[in-house]
Parts: structure tokens; sequence; C-alpha cells
């Protein structure tokens, strides 16, 4: 079962999986904020180097650029909700800018989990409920402004009653995302990125793999196109967006941007925006 909506920039899902087949998704990355809410099934989820196991009625949080995805464990129901949002909808309805620190005053893979301990998940159940099952317009409209404020609220006082206090890397796959993220628009390469952690370029492929999901070169193109799409959104040329974003060959990056984010247009440096899928 799927149920999903775009409107005002805003996109919203809930999706039911009867029997999933055990596997990871594809590690991804949005240029968007999102919060994905857990109800049921046997799931990891993986943000950067951190695993979250999850348990019914977890709410997790991303940020721009913060790569994640969901490990099926086993063939039970899987049910949840996403929504996801730029960065420019928390500014428009926030002049404080409050509500966005929980996204981006944080590191990469850390915080990202809400449980009920922090949160009230009935109401947060019934908030995503009723967003997802707005069917006018004029319904779309209001559900989104109040139902998403009231769990951003939500979301930002619990962000705040939880320890701020920043996590030291405590696995060799932690430990290599934040190096290649200090790194990220340098050349690096895997087998410098290795050697820098002395062990073999497969060591390394094999350890990401298995815990983050995708491969490390995978990773880094993935970060750096996104980083670019930011680039051109706020107006930079893609040649500019290019280099800046540690690409060598203006033709590699057209190639590879356009296999990412799967767009197609005539012009290249007019692109401006991209439908971004969950």
């Amino acid at each position: 079962m799927l149920k999903e909506y775009n409107f005002e920039d805003v996109y919203i899902r809930y999706a039911v999986e009867e029997k999933p087949i055990p596997a990871s998704y594809n590690m991804h990355i949005h240029d968007r904020c999102e919060i994905y809410f857990f109800i049921s099934g046997n799931v990891d989820y993986l943000v950067e180097g951190s695993i979250y196991p999850l348990d019914e009625n977890n709410l997790l949080i991303m940020r721009p650029a913060e790569a994640h995805t969901a490990r099926i464990l086993k063939s039970t129901q899987y049910e949840r909700f996403a929504i996801n949002f730029p960065v420019s909808f928390l500014q428009n309805i926030d002049t404080n800018q409050q509500l966005i620190k929980p996204f981006l005053d944080r590191p990469l893979g850390k915080q990202n989990l809400f449980t009920e301990n922090n949160l009230d998940m009935n109401l947060v159940k019934s908030l995503f409920s009723e967003m997802v099952y707005a069917k006018t317009d004029s319904e779309k409209k209001v559900v989104i402004h109040t139902h998403l404020g009231m769990l951003l609220y939500m979301i930002q006082k619990a962000f705040f009653e939880k320890s701020s206090m920043e996590e030291k890397p405590k696995t060799f796959s932690e430990r290599a995302i934040k190096y290649i993220n200090k790194h990220l628009f340098e050349e690096i390469t895997v087998t410098s990125i290795a050697e820098y952690f002395n062990i073999s370029a497969s060591q390394l492929t094999r350890n990401f793999k298995n815990n983050i999901g995708s491969t490390p070169w995978e990773y880094i193109l993935r970060k750096r196109l996104t980083a670019a799409k930011e680039m051109i959104r706020l107006g930079s040329s893609t040649q500019d967006a290019c280099y800046e974003c540690g690409f060598s060959d203006y033709s590699s990056f057209y190639r590879a941007y356009k296999k990412y984010f799967n767009e197609f247009w005539s012009s290249f440096d007019c692109i401006r925006f991209c439908i971004v899928s969950i």
C-alpha cells in the first residue's frame, strides 16, 4: 500500500509492505530535510556511520546531504510514514530559526533518533495520519502548516532536552566517514583513504559496504553531487559547482549528475530544481 502527494514543495508518504524481502535499500541522500516515522517491521536504519535498530513508533530526522537507508532484517510487515521538505520551509515558518536546529546543529549521523521517551508518539502518529489523508488542496495547505509545524516544534523541544554532547566515533566506519567528510572536496580516492587508515582498499570497501550500505566511492560521489546540486540551486554555474565540489572532469560530472538525479534537460546550466524521491 502506498499513499503520497507533493504539495507546495512538501512531500508526504505513507507505505506498507506486507512481506518485504530482507535486504538493504540503496544508501541515498536528499538536498532536503526528512522526518521518518517507523510504525512496524524488523528494520535497522543506517545514517552515515550510525546504525539504529528500530522499535515500533521510533522517529528519525535527517538533514540535507545526510546519507541514509533502511535495512530490512525479516519479512514482517513494514509500515512507515515519511515527509521531506526544503530548508527554506523551516526558514519561512520560523523567523527565530529554532526549528531548523535539530536538523543542522548536530554532527552527521548523530542524534537522529527519537523514541517514546522523547516524544508523544500517539500524537505524532495522529499528525502524520491527518497529513497523509488530507484530500483537497485547502485541507493539505492547512495540515501542512499546522500539523507539520506542531511536529517540528515537538522535535525541536525534544532535541534540546536531550544531551547535546557529541559522541566520539566508536567504530571504524564512523572514523572513515568523519575523515571523508572532512576532505570531501579534496583529491581523495579509495586507495588514499585506505592508506590513511593503514588497511587495504578491499578491506575498506568491504567494511563500508557491510556497515554503510554502499562503497566508499559511491558515498563520496553522492555527497559531492548533492553539494553541487545545492550550489546550482543557489545560483552557481554548473562549472563552478563541478570543480568546487571535487570533480576534476566536467563531462564525468555531467554524466554522474544526470544519472544520479534521473534528470533530463536541454541546457545543463538551466537546472535549478529536481524532484527528490524517498
